[in-house]
C-alpha cells in the first residue's frame, strides 16, 4: 500500500473543547487534511508549536480562559500561516492579530475549507 499525502496538507488544531476538537479534526480529514498535531491546553499547544511541522494551523482563541497569543507568536515566529476559531468575532481576536483569517463558531465545513484555502493561498504567494 502506498502511502499519500492529502492534497490538502497538514493542520496543526489547538481546541479546549474535546468534543469540538474531535468534531473539527474530523472535518479537516474529510476535506483531505491530516492532523499533524493536536493540543487542548496553552502549555501543550505551546511545546507543538515548536516542534511540530505543519502546513497551517487553527487556533482557538480561548483556551480554558487563557489567550491563545502566546501559540500565535511562536507560529507567526515560524512564518507559518494560521486561522483564529472564535465564538467572540473579531473583537475576540488579540488586538496584535486581528488581520489574520478567523472562522467565526460554529462553523460548517465548507467555510473551513474555504477560509483554509484562502490561508494557504495567501502563505504561498508571501
Amino acid at each position: 500500500m502506498v502511502s499519500t499525502r492529502p492534497p490538502g496538507g497538514s493542520v496543526f488544531l489547538v481546541e479546549d473543547e474535546v468534543m469540538i476538537r474531535m468534531m473539527v479534526a474530523d472535518m479537516l480529514e474529510e476535506l483531505g487534511y491530516s492532523i499533524a498535531a493536536e493540543a487542548g491546553d496553552i502549555e501543550q499547544a505551546l511545546e507543538l508549536a515548536h516542534t511540530t511541522n505543519f502546513d497551517v494551523a487553527i487556533l482557538d482563541v480561548n483556551v480554558n480562559g487563557k489567550l491563545i497569543s502566546p501559540v500565535a507568536e511562536v507560529i507567526a515566529g515560524r512564518n507559518r500561516p494560521f486561522i483564529f476559531a472564535t465564538g467572540y468575532g473579531t473583537q475576540g481576536l488579540p488586538p496584535e492579530y486581528r488581520n489574520r483569517p478567523s472562522l467565526q463558531k460554529p462553523f460548517q465545513m465548507d467555510g473551513l475549507a474555504a477560509v483554509i484555502q484562502r490561508t494557504l493561498k495567501g502563505s504561498a504567494a508571501a
